[in-house]
């Protein structure tokens, strides 16, 4: 019940385009019994002895439900019957005519469904993938790290399409066949309370057997869906790993394992439709099994020619609505089991969306506009879960000062660098700009007086232009152009075939490693940065690439706060003051000559460089 409301919500969140989809539902249920019941009268009127049966005056409305019913009737009957007497052929032409308007009346009500409903279904996807995408560009980086990405985007591909069937079965289940269920019922109770007592014996034995297959169906699901998400993992890592799979000879090994993978999934989805189409074949042949006994039961009533008064024109009518009676009770069996589907959908989606946010603004938190004085830790300590990765981290660095990191690989370089901008939050200690804590300065105010270089020089399907004026909605052409040179990147931009509009593929893959380098500093450059993180910019460079992408790094230090980690030492001989690193904790501190004169950890790393 609680994926229901939730489902409800969603699509009601549009509430003039739901409330037309169920206007439209509930013209198509009226028009489509009558479209049919209207055949019935005028077969009892043209092919029967016209003295039986007939009203010879005009019938008198009184009050109650069958009341009324049968005053529309005998209305009806005592129009047709002298119109018949007088010209059949005429009540023949009218009564087609009639069933034709109803029938044309049906479909344009269900067309006026369908085209609101197909828009309903879009705009709550188009929600849904909103929000999760919103949510997942939110998520600490904590998050990203313990998430497979194929499994987010089977989150939002495969679970927000079980949604978007959902919506379509939700409305039908609680707006439309219920209301025909109900229509079609008053009118078999009409024709015949006794058939339709004994046809209602008989419906709760269909419910029962589709209530253990949605139960089982659901179960299937679940697995169905987290395999969707592993193969969808297994394909993001071998593309973006190509490179790697080629080079080891590896593509019979993961070429297997992703066959593996998806012949699992094959049987768990195929295992789910099959479930689920089970569903409404049993129904039909159980609905078949109703019907003969109704044939059976209905035949003996009018042999016996019982006080029930069912004529066989009746009994043909009651067998006409019955049939669509089955019709909405099928459709719900059908709502029920994509609704069960959906549940396992909805909780995956929410899993995402209800995820902590953990780092967020506090709730006064202050917006800053400059960096003045200085960046203090003070007792930072820091932990992955339970591993701790950083202890007792005490330093200050001025306005002005270029600062290294260095140390041994895992000793917490990087992470320390991700703690300024707030991608991770201390366990305990502190981080404060200018005094002022960071957990007490809005996020976005913190980042914006920040620029990063990372060894991983992460670039985005687009034009160099776009990528150098990343996040700049309306780039600047000028001064795009002057950071490019500023970051020795000018004179490849403009041997590239189109310039500043060259499309560099997937990731930057059109380009070197040195050139995507160059474009990440030239981003930097661009957004103008009063602090600069930079994190093993140059150890993935040759010697070329090196220096250019060093100068070019220089240029970028000028005048700015810069935290550097290198494991290249050389690129950081000329800093203000060195840390160095050792298993999470500052072991010295000092100048490149200072901490050479202490013989001590990083002697020793300047001796495995050749730098001592």
């Amino acid at each position: 019940m609680k994926d229901i409301k939730e489902i409800y919500r969603l699509s009601f969140a549009h509430r003039k385009t739901a409330f037309a989809v169920v206007f439209y539902n509930l013209l198509f249920v009226v028009f489509n019994l009558l479209s049919l019941v209207l055949f019935i009268p005028v077969l009892q009127l043209i092919f029967r002895d016209s003295s039986a049966n007939t009203v010879t005056r005009q019938p008198q409305l009184t009050t109650g439900i069958f009341d009324l019913g049968n005053y529309i009737k005998d209305s009806y009957n005592y129009t047709m019957t002298n119109l018949v007497q007088k010209d059949p052929k005429a009540a023949l032409l009218l009564v087609c005519v009639s069933v034709f308007v109803a029938f044309f009346l049906k479909n344009l009500f269900r067309y006026g469904a369908v085209w609101h409903q197909s828009k309903l279904r879009m705009v709550v996807v188009r929600d849904l993938r909103n929000a999760l995408f919103q949510k997942i560009l939110i998520l600490p980086l904590s998050f990203h790290s313990s998430e497979r990405r194929g499994d987010l985007l089977s989150r939002m591909n495969s679970d927000v399409g079980e949604i978007e069937i959902a919506v379509v079965s939700l409305l039908e289940l609680i707006f439309r066949e219920p209301i025909a269920i109900l229509i079609n019922l008053l009118t078999l109770i009409f024709i015949s309370p006794e058939l339709t007592l004994f046809s209602l014996f008989l419906l709760p034995v269909s419910a029962f057997v589709i209530s253990r297959i949605n139960k089982s169906l659901k179960r299937t699901a679940k697995q169905g869906q987290e395999q969707t998400g592993l193969l969808f993992s297994s394909m993001d890592e071998s593309l973006h790993g190509i490179r790697i799979i080629k080079a080891f000879r590896a593509i019979q090994f993961i070429n297997g394992r992703f066959q593996s993978i998806n012949a699992t999934h094959q049987k768990l989805i195929t295992k789910t439709f099959r479930k689920k189409d089970l569903s409404p074949l049993i129904n039909e042949t159980l609905g078949a099994l109703i019907m003969v006994l109704l044939v059976w039961f209905g035949g003996v009533l009018i042999l016996n020619k019982s006080s029930s008064g069912l004529s066989g024109e009746l009994f043909l009518t009651f067998i006409v609505v019955f049939s669509q009676l089955l019709r909405p009770i099928q459709s719900v069996s059908n709502a029920l089991a994509n609704m069960a589907k959906s549940r396992v959908s909805l909780d995956r989606i929410h899993e995402v969306l209800n995820q902590d946010e953990q780092i967020t603004d506090a709730p006064n938190a202050q917006t800053i506009s400059s960096f003045d004085h200085s960046i203090q830790f003070q007792e930072v300590d820091f932990a992955y879960q339970t591993e701790p990765v950083l202890s007792k981290i005490n330093f200050t660095v001025a306005k002005g000062q270029t600062v290294a990191i260095v140390g041994e690989s895992g000793s917490g370089k990087s992470t320390l660098l991700d703690l300024i901008p707030r991608f991770y939050d201390t366990r305990s200690g502190s981080i404060s700009i200018d005094g002022k804590n960071l957990k007490d300065i809005s996020i976005d105010s913190l980042r914006s007086l920040i620029g990063i270089v990372a060894q991983d020089s992460l670039l985005f399907h687009g034009t160099v232009l776009e990528n150098i004026a990343f996040g700049d909605p309306n780039p600047d052409f000028m001064r795009a152009e002057s950071a490019a040179k500023s970051a020795n990147a000018l004179s490849f931009i403009l041997q590239l075939e189109g310039g500043f509009d060259y499309n560099i593929g997937d990731r930057g893959n059109k380009l070197s490693g040195g050139q995507k380098q160059r474009i990440s500093i030239a981003r930097a450059i661009y957004k103008d940065p009063q602090i600069l993180l930079l994190d093993e910019a140059t150890s993935a460079l040759d010697t070329e690439s090196e220096r250019l992408v060093q100068n070019a790094l220089e240029t970028l230090m000028e005048g700015k706060t810069s935290l550097v980690v290198a494991h290249r030492l050389s690129t950081v001989m000329n800093a203000d003051i060195i840390h160095v690193l050792h298993k999470g904790r500052i072991v010295e501190t000092g100048s490149h000559f200072q901490l050479l004169a202490l013989k001590g950890h990083y002697y020793r790393l300047c001796s495995l460089q050749g730098l001592a």
